[in-house]
């Protein structure tokens, strides 16, 4: 008679963190000790977590500071992570928590990274045309309409740019939004209402101002068309044959 054995169980590992890995699978290796799946966690959150911190501190080198230990910060606590919560949401409290301790004490100070966390950069790939849009000319373009957004929301009252920051730009749904910043969700759609007037009544001034400069012709450009126009007629009438005497008019 045979005798089934079964074999010894052996705890499973995670498997290799992969970027298209779910945040629970990249949790679990993080867990496991895999710095390269916390690494690709910030990866994955980085835009929305420096977004989101800076609309309150307002300061790109203030905002990265508190990302880093925001990233710290959870990484101590990823064994308290809940597995039915929304990791954004989670990394959302903790970079805003950290935002709003820097405003009340801006001399907070950071530590660095980790530095055994992977970075690793993707293998170089084979030139390709450079298409239209990202001509050097249209990136300068986006680049300055960029900046200049930018500096209009950072007008904004405190508590209407974080709103319309991770309503407006981010694309939170007004649930997750209150959820976050623990707010009544009608709070949450009358601040990003207002954060979106301010911000047309202030764009619409900058278009005014902009339009009555456009194609302006003063100083050098002026000088020039004056110039050239001058120039050109001297030269015409150096070339015109001399007029005849008029009939009557004493000869020399």
């Amino acid at each position: 008679m045979t005798h089934l054995t079964t074999a010894p169980t052996t705890p499973q590992t995670p498997a290799t963190p992969a970027e298209t890995s779910s945040d629970a699978d990249l949790i679990a290796s993080a867990m496991a000790g895999h710095d390269a799946a916390f690494a690709l966690i910030m990866r994955r959150y980085n835009r929305l977590l420096f977004r989101s911190a800076r609309s309150i501190l307002k300061n790109d080198d203030d905002t990265q500071d508190a990302v880093q230990e925001a990233y710290l910060r959870a990484w101590r606590s990823l064994a308290t992570f809940r597995a039915d919560a929304k990791l954004s949401t989670w990394l959302i409290r903790i970079v805003v928590n950290e935002a709003l301790g820097r405003l009340r004490s801006p001399h907070a100070q950071v530590l660095p990274l980790n530095a055994t966390i992977d970075t690793d950069t993707a293998p170089a790939e084979a030139p390709m045309p450079i298409p239209p849009d990202e001509q050097p000319e249209h990136l300068l373009m986006r680049a300055q309409v960029r900046q200049h957004m930018e500096a209009r929301i950072d007008t904004l009252p405190d508590q209407f740019r974080t709103v319309f920051m991770l309503r407006g730009v981010e694309e939170m749904s007004v649930e997750e939004v209150a959820e976050v910043l623990n707010i009544p969700e009608a709070t949450v759609r009358s601040r990003f209402f207002r954060a979106r007037g301010l911000l047309r009544e202030g764009l619409a001034r900058d278009m005014d101002m902009a339009l009555s400069d456009a194609f302006s012709f003063a100083g050098s450009r002026c000088d020039q068309i004056v110039a050239t126009v001058l120039a050109a007629l001297a030269q015409a009438s150096q070339e015109r044959p001399a007029a005849p005497p008029e009939r009557g008019s004493p000869q020399a």
